[in-house]
């Protein structure tokens, strides 16, 4: 923890910036700037251009409070903030309110409450500067230059990350859909992120957890006032499963309705890609889509019934942007299109046999590629499996449900629909009337 004295952080000089006069950069102490960065982080009206601009006119965080806490400080800070603005520099625009200038110095004086609070909640700080920084959300214009994390840092890192978002009033087919999908990502190891919501957010990290999964939950508050209360326990198991909990928000900041939207630009920048299971017409699960295609991430969206209102923003979100909004036609489709397929293959197994079977389960999906292999009887898969008969004949019944399998006489071959992933299994055209 940094002290902070009269005159700012013990242990360091304060800085003179005087209007049109930079200091040089200092050496860093990483962690004291890392705790100067998370009382900054916290004041109200300091967004990341403004954080920017001080960083660079001041050359640390920690002397940016040095100056805030120094006698007439503050004024200074203003007189060089106009100072800018007279040299042409456009980010400065109105230059520092000296409102905000204000709020810094009494952050400075309150520094040691708020990291003790930080280290209390047991949270994590990770700067822009940082190499654990998620680097899928460093390459989007204007990241938050710090994030509050409770978890596994290394969650954010992953190298397959998919964020699934949608309604907070979801239909049973759409939750069960979310599910279904977080799960199948989750087995072929990809990182689910999504916004600890009730509806499809909160289906999608619960999934991922039962999969023994890992997940990110991106949340609108500070870690202090994780809303909704109702996912206290989720947000707990997310956290022990090895996942994460997100925020660029202070610990005691209340949710908002201006939290959310910014909230929403996180998940999708922590993605390769985002998913939109289910949306109404005005949904903030619509507003995350559109920064997936801002961050030049791609989109998917669940399709559904023209009369649900329930999928009436995934349909309108589809026809306005037919060239860059992709449909989820299936789960196995949707893993193919991801790019993942290749990580359900095992030695023999075609990637696409893999994602056909993506989201039946761990058992059947391996009982479904032994009979693609060539396994027809019971005892064949008894023996290649060294599972007990009831297993067996358990996944069977699934796989036939599904339509993948078909049995005839106690011998089991692909139906048409697995038959067609393989290419060593024909598809018999139907002859033409002559």
């Amino acid at each position: 923890m940094i002290g902070i004295g009269t005159a700012g952080p013990v242990g360091t000089e304060p800085a003179r910036a005087t209007a049109g006069h930079h200091p040089p950069v200092p050496a860093r102490p990483a962690e004291a700037e890392r705790d100067a960065w998370a009382v900054l982080a916290g004041v109200f009206g300091l967004g990341p251009v403004g954080f920017g601009i001080l960083l660079e006119r001041y050359g640390s965080a920690v002397r940016i409070l040095d100056e805030a806490s120094s006698p007439g400080g503050p004024d200074r800070m203003v007189e060089a903030s106009a100072a800018d603005i007279a040299r042409g520099d456009r980010r400065a625009r109105d230059g520092l309110d000296p409102a905000v200038a204000a709020a810094i110095t009494e952050a400075a004086g309150r520094a040691p409450t708020t990291l003790a609070r930080i280290r209390e909640i047991g949270l994590a700080i990770v700067t822009i500067e940082d190499p654990a920084y998620p680097a899928r959300l460093a390459a989007v214009d204007m990241p938050p230059h710090l994030l509050y994390v409770l978890g596994d840092v290394a969650a954010m890192n992953a190298d397959a990350a998919i964020a699934i978002v949608g309604t907070r009033r979801p239909t049973n087919a759409g939750r069960a859909t979310a599910a279904r999908i977080a799960a199948s990502l989750a087995d072929v190891g990809a990182t689910v992120v999504s916004g600890l919501a009730v509806g499809i957010d909160g289906a999608a990290h619960a999934a991922a957890v039962h999969a023994k999964g890992t997940t990110v939950a991106v949340i609108g508050s500070g870690h202090a006032a994780v809303h909704p209360r109702s996912h206290a326990r989720l947000a707990d198991a997310i956290v022990a499963s090895g996942g994460a909990l997100v925020s660029e928000l202070s610990p005691d900041t209340r949710p908002s309705l201006g939290t959310f939207p910014r909230r929403n630009r996180i998940i999708s920048g922590l993605a390769d890609a985002t998913v939109v299971v289910e949306a109404p017409a005005r949904s903030g699960a619509l507003i995350t889509a559109s920064w997936a295609l801002d961050q030049d991430r791609d989109c998917y969206l669940v399709p559904g019934s023209i009369d649900a209102p329930a999928s009436a923003g995934c349909l309108a979100f589809l026809r306005e942007f037919p060239d860059r909004a992709r449909i989820v036609a299936g789960i196995p489709q949707l893993i193919a299109d991801l790019g993942l397929a290749g990580r359900l293959t095992e030695p023999g197994v075609r990637p696409d046999v893999a994602a056909t079977l993506a989201d039946v389960g761990k058992v059947a999906g391996r009982v479904g590629r032994q009979i693609v292999a060539g396994r027809a009887t019971v005892d064949e898969l008894v023996a290649v499996t060294e599972w007990p008969v009831a297993t067996i004949l358990a996944a069977l019944t699934m796989l036939e449900r599904r339509g993948l399998v078909v049995g005839i006489h106690g011998r089991y071959r692909p139906a048409p629909g697995l038959a067609a992933a393989d290419p060593g299994v024909r598809r018999q055209r139907p002859r033409e009337s002559p």
